[in-house]
């Protein structure tokens, strides 16, 4: 789905829109909470960080347990992600093998793979059982914040810095899953991802770490693209295109999680012959397409470098002790 405008505008109809749906959000809200007070989380015997977010939509949160994942890998720890899988069959728990497609397990398990093993679970507690079972000795929670199946030992909330809370109302009056101060109180760290202030953390004392998505892959200086992403956020994506200096002859953006149909890729394959340029995706859009769709299609990956590795450092220490000595500099 795409993030409806009134999530993010100032206008009038967008305010009185918003106004509508708040006592919604309002119910919303408060079942959040109810289900926070009345769970009996499974305590896991190995440790568990949560990467999740407070809001819907793409804010960058998957390329940050990635990069989570792989400092943990640096320090010596042995992480295995732990995921729903959103928009595969597989409801687990069971782990991704190489040959899984994004209709069983989802498009984000498959990325994750390419760096740690993946548990694929809509039972939480039962994926981290067959963690624990298998001999990992952290989970690393992919989305889950509002989860409550499972005891977490750090949570990290991940923020867009250019959108923020959008209007700062819940789910449907805005993109919020429950109030910002409420998901606060669960959570030990906040990642802004991107440049822009930084939103008001209301009750927050935590460390604010920052990130950027870096573009990988190869260069597109000067080059024609014709752009297409179904991503939380398209405009993002097809914004650091021309940042790299691409021509955008062309962009499509679709809903998050976005099936893509043969008639819908021939028709964009035959879009960049006619302009002689090259058709470019996301990494998380590429995995979902089958290989004789990949054909003739550029992968753009993403990776998540943070601004303050010592504060990092310091916020995953709450989690694991390093057993392997920091690389001298």
């Amino acid at each position: 789905m795409h993030a409806p405008d009134f999530w993010t505008r100032t206008d009038p109809v967008s305010r009185l829109v918003g106004a509508i749906l708040t006592p919604f959000g309002w119910l919303y809200g408060a079942s959040i909470a109810y289900r926070a007070s009345h769970s009996h989380p499974y305590q896991a015997a190995c440790k568990v960080l949560c990467v999740g977010n407070l809001t819907a939509g793409g804010t960058g949160k998957t390329p940050i347990a990635i990069a989570l994942a792989k400092a943990l890998i640096a320090r010596g720890a042995k992480p295995v992600f732990l995921t729903r899988g959103y928009g595969g069959s597989v409801r687990g728990p069971a782990f991704v093998t190489a040959d899984d497609r994004a209709t069983h397990v989802g498009d984000e398990p498959l990325l994750l793979a390419m760096v740690a093993p993946v548990i694929v679970s809509a039972d939480r507690a039962a994926g981290a059982r067959l963690g624990e079972e298998s001999g990992f000795d952290t989970i690393v929670m992919d989305d889950g914040l509002q989860n409550f199946s499972l005891v977490k030992d750090v949570s990290i909330v991940v923020v867009d810095a250019g959108d923020g809370f959008g209007n700062n109302r819940i789910l449907p009056a805005g993109p919020l899953r429950e109030p910002v101060a409420q998901g606060l109180k669960r959570t030990q760290g906040v990642v802004l991802n991107g440049t822009g202030p930084v939103p008001a953390l209301p009750g927050f004392g935590g460390p604010v770490l920052r990130t950027r998505l870096a573009q990988k892959g190869p260069s597109l200086q000067g080059k024609r693209v014709v752009a297409f992403a179904g991503i939380g956020r398209p405009s993002k994506f097809f914004e650091a295109l021309a940042v790299q200096g691409a021509e955008v002859v062309e962009q499509r953006g679709f809903g998050d999680h976005h099936v893509y149909t043969q008639s819908e890729i021939a028709r964009m394959k035959a879009r960049a012959r006619a302009e002689g340029a090259l058709l470019v995706t996301t990494e998380k859009d590429y995995v979902r397409l089958t290989s004789a769709e990949r054909d003739g299609i550029v992968p753009l990956p993403v990776e998540a470098v943070f601004d303050d590795p010592a504060a990092l450092e310091a916020l995953l220490d709450r989690l694991t002790k390093r057993r392997v000595p920091p690389l001298s500099t």
